[in-house]
């Protein structure tokens, strides 16, 4: 990396304007991806740092951190989010959020831009998978990095094991003698990561498989990420040959979805269709649902309780933590 590199020579290597290469640096969401890229490339050729990366050269040990993560996709980072905050309070740390819009769409634009712009101390990744070299951007750049909700051998994380969660899910189900099922999940618009539900989906065939079930034979129902697409699903599920006596759903939201449709369609929950979920949010609580528990403001404070150890230079090793889950079981089965 060199002092003279200049914005001027970012624009010029890219063939963009100098405004294009402020743009992508402050709201790379706004730029057409093609163009972010070429101008991405740019920056990490000539290893440019923005002047701004000097204002946080002199401000370092503050403790500015950013948390990305799909806030407004799913209440759980909320969640998580709060527990941030807990163990921030009381430091000088600033916190600063950052939203992606789905765990299950493509890699965040943010996370290519974020280690150059010099403004963070330190990052919080929720929910956000990081392929190879997004990861080798963030170790080249030293930008102390906490995943929470996703995992890499390099960072330290904090994570549940969704696969056992939906092993979970299927055991309850086949212990109250269900033998036919349908998963419930959103769109995988990347295949680039196996995302939460896919992970869980994966559990929850192992164990219909180690029972003696045909994992080929449960269907994949597929719904937008909202209660009204999860209610429409319901017709699909209620349409498989032969009809499932219980779904799965990868999140309460969805569960929810599917059980306020069978109370208008008049399907009886538990007698004809058992409905489980994952999460255990006050959703699922005011719904009556079985859900598997994850504990997601401890998550959020253990995150932000190994970024602080880094920021203050006092990080052991690399640490994986892996938080418990539990089978909460309600009404709906």
């Amino acid at each position: 990396m060199t002092d003279t590199v200049t914005i001027y020579d970012v624009a010029a290597r890219a063939g963009v304007s100098i405004s294009t290469v402020s743009q992508v640096i402050n709201r790379p969401g706004r730029v057409n991806p093609r163009t972010r890229d070429r101008v991405l490339k740019a920056v990490e050729d000539l290893q440019y740092v923005p002047k701004a990366a000097a204002v946080s050269s002199a401000r370092r040990g503050v403790g500015r951190i950013g948390v990305l993560a799909p806030f407004t996709s799913y209440d759980s980072y909320r969640r998580r989010l709060m527990g941030v905050l807990a163990e921030s309070d009381g430091t000088s740390r600033d916190v600063v959020v950052y939203d992606h819009e789905s765990a299950a769409a493509s890699l965040s634009p943010l996370l290519r831009i974020l280690p150059v712009t010099g403004r963070l101390d330190g990052l919080l990744i929720m929910g956000l998978p990081l392929d190879d070299a997004l990861a080798e951007k963030l170790l080249t750049r030293r930008l102390p990095t906490v995943l929470v909700d996703s995992s890499r051998p390099e960072f330290h994380t904090v994570t549940i094991d969704d696969e056992e969660g939906g092993a979970m899910a299927a055991r309850h189900l086949l212990e109250r003698g269900h033998r036919s099922f349908a998963f419930v999940q959103e769109p995988q618009e990347s295949f680039e990561f196996l995302s939460q539900g896919q992970r869980r989906n994966r559990g929850f065939l192992r164990e219909v498989a180690a029972a003696g079930g045909d994992p080929d034979a449960v269907p994949i129902v597929l719904t937008s990420n909202d209660i009204g697409g999860s209610r429409k699903s319901l017709a699909d599920v209620l349409a498989c040959e032969p009809r499932p006596t219980s779904v799965f759903a990868h999140h309460d939201l969805l569960a929810a979805g599917l059980l306020l449709e069978a109370r208008r369609l008049g399907v009886r929950v538990p007698d004809e269709l058992a409905v489980v979920g994952f999460d255990d949010g006050s959703i699922a609580e005011a719904a009556g649902l079985t859900t598997v528990r994850q504990p997601f403001e401890e998550s959020g404070r253990l995150g932000a309780r190994l970024l602080g150890d880094m920021l203050a230079g006092t990080s052991a090793s690399v640490q994986h933590i892996t938080l418990g889950l539990e089978l909460v079981v309600r009404d709906s089965t």
